[in-house]
């Protein structure tokens, strides 16, 4: 998938919406946990009520790995059910050196067919680039993060007074192209994510907590919007948990629409 056909598909929905597909068991309606599968019922539920809205799908592979081998093919099952239009990032944060990296590029570009998968790059080029190998596939390096612990190592600053989280930012562009390579940048300062776009101006960014950890989707807009949009903004929480009763899909469309709206508001505000 290139950046194209993304924007295609922004442009399609008028909505840069992902939707994290991080499901816990414990907040799953209870009416579902006498299906067969209750993760992938309820993954299943999710995108359906959300498909229209959502360019984007990320499923956090913490979730399904705590639940054993069945939740590597509830994964499969979910990444399945999902339309080939629709970019998939498995968020699995991977990154180790040589044949390693390529392995891990392999299971998930190769073997599940995601589109993009997330990387982080403390070990340096060669823990990223063998994943840079794969036509067609993306890797988005965490650069800026939204927790509160990126404050201890991504703004260190050089002498230069350059943090941390903008060195990674000028090597990696390096190493790739706007065609291969993402940067995830949390939404929860509107400056930061002004420096980022000084130093990739062209790259698509991943940009989770807006919503629940406080980040504003009007400043991502203003300040991390490009020609082709060039924003993934996720969310997770705020649309799978919008209602634990039996309407769950119905409040997750909602919420799915209401940032929907928002969205197309700022695209015709900063691409017009």
């Amino acid at each position: 998938m290139t950046s194209s056909d993304i924007f295609a598909e922004i442009q399609k929905k008028k909505s840069f919406l992902c939707v994290g597909l991080d499901p816990v068991m414990e907040k799953i309606p209870r009416q579902l946990l006498r299906e067969e599968d209750p993760v992938f019922s309820f993954n299943k539920a999710i995108i359906d009520a959300t498909i229209d809205q959502a360019v984007a799908y990320k499923p956090n592979l913490a979730f399904y790995e705590a639940l054993g081998p069945g939740g590597w093919e509830t994964l499969q099952k979910t990444l399945d059910y999902l339309p080939s239009e629709v970019f998939t990032i498995a968020d699995a944060k991977r990154g180790d050196i040589g044949n390693t990296s390529t392995l891990y590029a392999k299971a998930f570009f190769e073997q599940m067919d995601f589109d993009a998968l997330t990387v982080a790059p403390y070990m340096g080029e060669d823990s990223v680039r063998p994943f840079l190998g794969f036509d067609g596939k993306w890797v988005v390096i965490l650069a800026l993060t939204s927790n509160q612990g990126s404050q201890d190592f991504q703004m260190i600053e050089d002498p230069n007074g350059m943090p941390l989280y903008a060195a990674v930012l000028e090597k990696s562009r390096e190493w790739g192209t706007t065609q291969n390579t993402m940067y995830v940048v949390g939404a929860t300062r509107g400056s930061h994510i002004q420096s980022v776009r000084e130093i990739v101006p062209d790259h698509f960014l991943l940009v989770p907590g807006v919503g629940a950890q406080g980040g504003s989707l009007e400043e991502v807009a203003k300040f991390g919007m490009n020609s082709q949009c060039g924003l993934l903004v996720n969310s997770s929480r705020g649309i799978l948990y919008a209602s634990s009763g039996t309407d769950f899909a119905l409040a997750a469309k909602k919420e799915a629409q209401s940032l929907q709206i928002a969205m197309e508001e700022l695209l015709s505000k900063y691409l017009a």
